[in-house]
């Protein structure tokens, strides 16, 4: 049976979740051509942890890295590494937040620079398709 939660654990999944979407922010912001995934996500623990957070992922069954980063064709809940990112790359950033046992979590696409016209359409679309499956939920 699911339990509902009091008003004390509703405030720390907001507060998880308040976080998630600053850095979200904060990383789409920083995510430029030059910069490789390991910084991004480098300067993804130290946002978490400076705001009061736990970074949900890392170690979370052995994934060694405080968030996911996708690069291109690349799947889902990619390793943070030594890759540079490209103008052109599309970047999926998968993002959570532990917050005195209380997660939030998201994930955002963003285009490093200007991408080819498929891309666009590509993000476009699947933002699209989206919002549309939420507004049937």
């Amino acid at each position: 049976m699911q339990e509902i939660k009091n008003s004390s654990e509703i405030s720390y999944i907001r507060q998880a979740c308040r976080i998630v979407g600053e850095l979200l922010q904060f990383l789409k912001e920083k995510a430029k051509a030059g910069v490789t995934t390991a910084w991004l996500d480098e300067i993804a623990e130290n946002f978490i942890r400076k705001h009061g957070g736990i970074p949900a992922f890392k170690n979370y069954h052995g994934f060694p890295a405080s968030i996911c980063t996708s690069v291109n064709d690349e799947v889902i809940h990619g390793i943070p590494g030594p890759y540079r990112l490209k103008e052109g790359d599309i970047l999926s950033i998968d993002v959570g937040v532990n917050k005195e046992g209380y997660f939030g979590d998201a994930a955002i696409t963003v285009a490093i620079g200007k991408v080819s016209k498929e891309k666009e359409k590509l993000m476009r679309v699947t933002e699209e398709a989206l919002y549309a499956g939420i507004s049937k939920a």
